[in-house]
């Protein structure tokens, strides 16, 4: 119990649970407010006044207290610390807080106010609220608080503050202690090194190969990180020993206790353990050891002692332990926390080696940090949902393992021979391993926010999160290879140019007014949009993204080389084998340009489009634009008869007849634009597929790579193909500040559309922009042709009356879908190319797929 000395300076843990204690009017409100913010403080009065509309109502106190634990749940949960202003004078409500505090993993702290009878009346008494409070509550509070004060750390409370004067608590100074554990201003960069288990020689390579001199200093200022296990089963446990703890003390490395550690503690303090898994070479090692350092013992018990559970680094984004880690205990003190970092979970079961079987808590690891960890051991390391495990065997004859942090990089030593037989084979079947449940409902169900480093938070709304579900769950592509779906595309705005609904000028004023100088028009290519991730070859496909068969290149055997998806995630061919020879094509390509080395990358995403049109949409040419076509085929020349044998009767028929003819010149032109899309296709003969954009390659997103230099990529991919499967994507840059070279961008979208184009599509130069307010400019504006409009309007859309009409249509919920589709498109290529795991990839792209349930008008 801490002293009573004045003035106080009263440590406080800065998680944890600060209790009060003291009689009525001993002062713990103020004491409350004038130490903590008020959001840390719960106070029990304020709790009944939610309740009872009455502070002073004790009737309410059962409910208020309710109300008091669940904040305080909640708070701790979140990470919090918290204060509770109660009297808390009886043992059984500060049983129920120190609960809390250990259900949450946090320390629970007594600050007692042992104020004197007379000064509690006092304040009682200047109170309009307590001036009624009889002289017996405030002594039977102090009786029960005296009762209870000396076994206060008996019943959990690991600080306590005693307060006894009112001039020792208007003196006291609360002082916020950092926990052991919490090491977020330490940013590295560092190596994290895998389990040693006695292996001196390949430790000493292994620092060696990671650049540290012979005394453990880096030249370039980078900490080792030890997880653990640095003892047991090797030939040379006190040397592995004296190196770690000499770079720890001389601030060159930090270190974890892994449960080998823990045991050789337990021996080196007297107590009873028994001499397995290695113990007993390494007890025969320190013998020796004795007759040399006598005193060697004593300091490694004394560093053992020392060790910390777990370190959270790195302003949280790394958490380094010895068995892993899940999230809820990151930064946590308890005795739980540390047997869980120390020896992990298990199953209850027996394996058939006898050994129990680890839970597999790397397949349900959600957190944001990444968490290092050793203890089982993996023939080869595997990010798993952002863990790495780091026990590559080396004492079993495997390899000693470290991993650069932040960079990501694996350096491993093998070991010299087996220095000690395994009781079972190395196995990927620990939590470290692909296999596994990598994707999990609750990541996309209900209503969801995803954090985006380019627009912030987007909301999903559970109904179009079940819409999405519905689809990716039916007929999506394996979730695997789905690593980005495109966004849509809001249209130009509205043009008043006679006769055009849409027109480039809109287009380029847009940009002008975004501040965007530069824009490069792109040939609007008349087919499905389709993304296509290709890799080197089957063993890149199965090693990044954990597909399973043969490591033939051409896929044989059902292993798949990549994807071919609609912007929906549907397989674009039903023919898997047909999807492998394009996904070869464009691995040939690729191969044949030179452009895996320049990227440095075993895989690409492309952006692109599929022609025919016919190809993916010939369902919706016969039900719906053939059958307009045929429709009007039928009864038009029969409405044009009958009003010429009108006429020729002598009726006045001259302006219906003309409407009739125009109509049928209307339909005419509808039935050849989207006629003009449609071709024969035999296999892949006739197909054709135009790349215009280079999403991501390992390692680094390419989106905001300027376009003049993907589409310069893409030409090489093209020039490369002998196939004459893929097709240029012609283009145009224009200065939008420029009138000629607007002119001339407008010319170029009438000459392209007269031909039968589609239209164009105008993009940022530069690619990813945004405007002088710091918002992102849309990543592209499609301005379609005015024949290619009346397969999305109708036929007669051109009509004046019609294009009056239409002129109304409202952009802005289009645009804002296409900006949030855009900003999760880049997160979903961002964590991918961070080699993020699957889920959180998965996450930003489902919701481009749930958005797509939006409702908005569809011609748009």
């Amino acid at each position: 119990m801490t002293s009573t000395s004045t003035p106080r300076t009263l440590p406080v843990t800065d998680l944890s649970l600060v209790v009060l204690i003291g009689a009525s009017g001993s002062g713990k409100s103020s004491f409350a407010r004038k130490h903590f913010k008020p959001t840390e403080v719960v106070s029990s009065d304020f709790c009944r006044g939610l309740v009872a509309d009455d502070e002073n109502d004790q009737s309410a106190s059962g409910d208020a207290f309710d109300v008091l634990h669940y904040i305080v749940g909640k708070r701790l949960a979140a990470g919090r610390l918290t204060v509770v202003d109660a009297t808390n004078v009886q043992s059984e409500s500060r049983k129920q807080l120190v609960q809390l505090a250990r259900q949450h993993d946090v320390l629970p702290i007594a600050v007692v106010l042992d104020m004197p009878e007379e000064l509690c009346l006092a304040r009682n008494a200047g109170r309009p609220d307590r001036a009624g409070m009889p002289r017996h509550v405030v002594q039977r509070h102090r009786r029960e608080l005296r009762r209870s004060l000396r076994g206060l750390e008996r019943e959990g409370f690991r600080k306590v503050h005693v307060l006894r004067t009112e001039e020792e608590a208007g003196s006291a100074e609360v002082v916020l202690e950092r926990r052991y554990n919490d090491l977020r201003h330490l940013t590295g960069p560092f190596d994290i090194i895998g389990d040693i288990h006695g292996c001196s020689s390949e430790l000493a390579s292994l620092l060696g190969k990671l650049g540290y001199a012979e005394d453990g200093v880096h030249p370039e200022g980078r900490t080792a990180v030890f997880v653990g296990d640095l003892v047991d089963r090797g030939p040379d446990s006190p040397g592995v020993l004296r190196r770690v703890m000499a770079m720890v003390a001389a601030g060159q490395a930090l270190c974890v206790p892994g449960n080998h550690e823990n045991k050789l503690g337990r021996y080196l303090k007297g107590r009873k353990v028994q001499h397995s898994h290695g113990l007993a070479e390494t007890v025969e090692q320190l013998e020796r050891e004795d007759e040399r350092d006598p005193d060697f013992r004593r300091r490694v018990a004394e560093f053992i002692d020392g060790l910390v559970s777990h370190y959270v680094l790195d302003g949280g984004k790394l958490v380094v332990c010895h068995a892993g880690l899940p999230e809820k205990y990151h930064g946590r003190t308890s005795g739980r926390v540390r047997s869980h970092a120390l020896y992990g979970d298990t199953t209850g079961e027996t394996d058939e080696f006898g050994l129990p079987v680890r839970y597999p808590w790397a397949e349900d690891y959600r957190g944001r940090a990444a968490v290092v960890y050793g203890h089982t051991p993996v023939p080869t390391t595997s990010w798993v949902n952002n863990t790495l495990c780091l026990d590559t065997g080396a004492v079993f004859g495997g390899k000693m393992t470290a991993l650069r942090w932040p960079e990501r990089e694996i350096v491993d030593v093998p070991a010299e021979r087996v220095w000690y037989e395994p009781v079972k084979p190395l196995t990927t079947e620990a939590p470290g391993g692909r296999e596994g449940r990598p994707l999990d409902l609750a990541d996309v169900q209900g209503r969801r926010a995803v954090e985006t480093r380019h627009m912030g938070r987007i909301a999903v709304r559970e109904e179009n999160a079940a819409a999405a579900l519905e689809v990716m769950s039916r007929f999506a592509v394996d979730p695997r290879l789905l690593t980005y779906l495109p966004p849509t595309m809001a249209p130009t705005a509205t043009s008043h140019e006679e006769g055009y609904l849409e027109h480039p000028a809109e287009a380029f004023a847009q940009y002008r007014a975004d501040g965007v100088a530069r824009v490069v028009c792109e040939e609007k290519h008349m087919g499905s949009r389709a993304v296509a991730l290709v890799c080197r070859d089957a063993d890149a496909a199965r090693e990044r993204f954990g597909t399973g068969g043969t490591s033939d290149a051409a896929g044989a055997g059902g292993s798949p080389t990549g994807a071919l998806h609609t912007r929906t995630g549907r397989p674009f061919l039903d023919d898997e084998a047909l999807t492998e020879v394009v996904l070869g094509r464009l691995r040939t390509a690729i191969t044949a340009a030179g452009l895996w080395d320049e990227w440095d990358t075993d895989w690409v995403v492309l952006d692109a489009e599929l022609m025919p049109w016919s190809l993916k949409a010939a369902g919706l040419l016969r039900s719906q634009y053939a059958a307009v076509g045929a429709a009007a085929g039928a009864a038009l020349p029969v409405a044009e008869k009958a009003l010429a044998a009108a006429a020729a009767r002598g009726v006045d028929v001259g302006s219906l007849a003309g409407r009739q003819r125009g109509r049928a010149e209307d339909a005419a032109a509808f039935t050849e634009a989207y006629r003009r899309y449609c071709w024969s296709t035999e296999g892949l003969d006739g197909v054709r597929l135009a790349p215009f954009q280079i999403l991501a390659v390992q390692g680094r997103s390419l989106t905001s790579v300027p376009h003049d230099e993907q589409l310069a990529w893409l030409d090489r991919l093209v020039e490369h193909d002998p196939t004459g499967l893929l097709q240029v994507t012609r283009r145009l840059v224009v200065d939008t500040a420029d009138e000629d070279s607007v002119r001339s961008g407008v010319d170029w979208w009438l000459e392209m559309t007269g031909r039968g184009g589609e239209g164009m599509v105008v993009k940022p130069l530069d690619a990813l922009v945004r405007d002088g307010k710091g918002r992102l400019v849309q990543p592209g504006i499609k301005v379609r042709g005015r024949e290619y409009l009346r397969i999305i309007y109708g036929p007669e859309y051109t009509r004046p009356d019609n294009l009056e009409r239409l002129r109304s249509r409202f952009l802005g919920h289009k645009r804002s879908l296409a900006l949030r589709e855009y900003a999760l498109g880049l997160e979903a290529l961002d964590r991918l190319a961070e080699g993020e795991p699957l889920w959180r990839v998965h996450e930003a792209v489902f919701a481009v797929l749930a958005l797509e349930s939006e409702p908005v008008d569809p011609r748009l």
